[in-house]
């Protein structure tokens, strides 16, 4: 077997890598049910509503307090099915769902001026919608239910509860759903018409994933899409270990101890403190449709978080309209102030899990390997050009929800930083919105950008004169926002990470001044 045709598996256990064929990686998981939605789907929901088709999933649901008919399904933080995001100008009024114009998370978005070039893009993308992962409190929830339901043990459900009687846990875990397989072949095909351009047909590129199965079938459905079915023609998987003891920046956790200690619990304490705000009501109005069964505020939180989870899985879900307009703002914020603490700049390990995915950009912007490092970059890996090249004009990472809100708090997006009370009300013009930056299928593309001058900082979409005096310059756009360099000193990774100071912070060079976020200032657009 030749090495064109392998899937790179590496780990840094012996400072050694290892290449396994693909079939010696997978290995089974518990799949869900297959859906019946033909069956299930009890639409068009009364006579008053017009039928609107399955496109695949059932999302035309009648939520009470939906005034303008927006969708519940992109307020469900990182459980929600992708989609472009709608980042909000400004909103007075709390429940107001659409807004006409776009920010770009506060920039102003404006097309690329004439002269300009894209020479280079950095895919940074998070898997497609998948199964809760194993020992999640909502699979835990849902499999005591469906046990007391079996053993007729929970009494009996009426009203809008009353589909409980006859109701089973029917999810998987873990692995990749038929939407989540369509949410990353369709990324492809997107960033195909976007980036297509830069792929050198003479090469063959590396890309980059984990070892888990939905890491690795995402980066293979993006592939399809991007180049085909017969993708294995122009680009090789790296697959980096995902698990203890093995230093991996597309899962920077598993070497920040801290990450994972109660001394980054912040974000999930402060959930659960608006969790038992925000669904007093509805654990009032459920319980007296369960009279045999004990609801708790976790019990109905967790009913709430089945809705995306049987959604994706099945096409429908009767979760959903449990539930009021209003109460899935909530929900969404309750996922931004877990992840404010746990990831974002709230979080006292955030920047240090995302630092080593800094490091190997500026690494590939500046054109050398890795030779040192004080974060979890993968030497093995990143100080050899086989498996961290330096000339491609494509690169293709995939990483996960947290890990990605990581990265962007490494880069010093500091827009994302505010704090979030968990006493609420949401604030619905915040930026950190995370069904806005990490839904299931979420992107980030980092582009360079070669510039004949420096472009004007203060320029409009209408400008006359794009550019002001100067020399040719180069800039880093994120299709999210402004970008501020980072350091591993600001980090501070050993420290963040396992408790104690390195005696010698490692701090790499600054890139050249970047001005970024001036244009398509939108992240996940697609």
């Amino acid at each position: 077997m030749s090495l064109s045709t392998v899937l790179f598996l590496a780990s840094i256990a012996f400072g050694q890598a290892a290449y396994l064929d693909k079939k010696e990686v997978t290995r089974p998981t518990q799949t869900g049910a297959a859906p019946f939605l033909a069956a299930t789907n009890p639409a068009p929901f009364g006579t008053t509503r017009s039928f609107v088709a399955n496109a695949p999933l059932e999302t035309a649901l009648p939520i009470v307090g939906n005034a303008q008919n927006a969708s519940i399904f992109q307020l469900m933080g990182q459980v929600s099915p992708y989609f472009p995001n709608p980042e909000y100008a400004s909103c007075n009024d709390r429940k107001c769902p659409v807004i006409d114009e776009p920010s770009g998370f506060g920039v102003q978005e404006m097309p690329l001026p004439p002269g300009a070039s894209i020479g280079q893009v950095h895919v940074l993308h998070r898997h497609g919608s998948r199964y809760p992962t194993s020992g999640a409190g909502v699979s835990k929830f849902g499999v005591a239910l469906a046990a007391q339901i079996k053993a007729g043990t929970a009494g009996n459900f009426t009203g809008a509860l009353s589909f409980l009687n006859s109701w089973s846990y029917k999810l998987g875990s873990e692995i990749l759903v038929p939407v989540g397989r369509q949410e990353l072949f369709d990324s492809g095909v997107l960033h195909y018409y976007d980036y297509g351009h830069l792929y050198n047909t003479s090469t063959k590129i590396i890309a980059r994933t984990t070892t888990q199965d939905r890491m690795l079938k995402s980066a293979e459905y993006f592939m399809a899409g991007f180049f085909g079915l017969e993708w294995t023609n122009n680009a090789t998987l790296e697959l980096i270990i995902e698990q203890q003891n093995f230093n991996n920046s597309l899962a920077g956790y598993f070497q920040c101890n801290n990450s994972n200690a109660a001394v980054n619990a912040g974000g999930n304490n402060a959930s659960m403190v608006w969790e038992n705000v925000y669904l007093q009501n509805a654990t009032k109005r459920l319980q007296a449709l369960s009279p045999g069964f004990k609801l708790n505020v976790s019990d109905v939180y967790n009913m709430q978080t089945l809705c995306p989870y049987e959604t994706v899985a099945f096409g429908y879900s009767a979760f959903c309209d449990l539930f009021t307009y209003e109460e899935w703002q909530d929900f969404e914020y309750s996922i931004d102030l877990s992840f404010a603490g746990n990831n974002y700049f709230q979080s006292p390990t955030g920047r240090a899990v995302g630092i080593g995915y800094v490091e190997e950009i500026l690494a590939r912007l500046q054109h050398h390997v890795l030779t040192t490092t004080g974060t979890q970059a993968n030497l093995t890996l990143d100080g050899n050009e086989r498996t961290f090249p330096l000339n491609q004009t494509l690169y293709f990472d995939f990483s996960h929800d947290t890990n990605m809100a990581a990265i962007l708090t490494a880069f010093g997006l500091t827009q994302f930083a505010p704090v979030l009370p968990s006493s609420g009300p949401p604030a619905p013009n915040r930026s950190l919105i995370v069904s806005h930056l990490q839904p299931f299928g979420a992107r980030v593309d980092i582009e360079i950008i070669s510039a004949p001058q420096p472009v004007a900082a203060n320029r409009t979409a209408a400008s006359t004169n794009a550019y002001s005096q100067g020399p040719a310059t180069s800039y880093i756009h994120f299709i999210i926002n402004q970008v501020q360099n980072a350091s591993l000193a600001q980090a501070q990774y050993d420290y963040s990470c396992n408790g104690y100071v390195l005696h010698s912070i490692i701090s790499f060079p600054r890139v050249a001044p970047r001005r970024s976020g001036w244009w398509r200032g939108r992240d996940l657009r697609g």
